[in-house]
């Protein structure tokens, strides 16, 4: 899991990023405090074929990438 709260765009698409690369997921869950994060980080996951599922909670939301 990645916990980028806190964290303005594009350090958690950067995050992201280097998890995918260096590990090729199957899953990866992200945790961002805003939703301009959730939009960058789908786009991105979606060019690298996942699907993406957002759950939001008080102004926090939980991503889950799946291919």
């Amino acid at each position: 899991m990645i916990d980028a709260r806190g964290q303005s765009c594009p350090i958690p698409v950067v995050m992201v990023q280097q998890e995918v690369k260096r590990t090729q997921p199957r899953e990866l869950q992200v945790q961002v405090d805003s939703m301009v994060c959730v939009e960058n980080i789908s786009r991105y996951a979606a060019l690298q074929g996942y699907a993406v599922t957002v759950d939001e909670d008080g102004g926090e939301y939980t991503m889950t990438l799946k291919k």
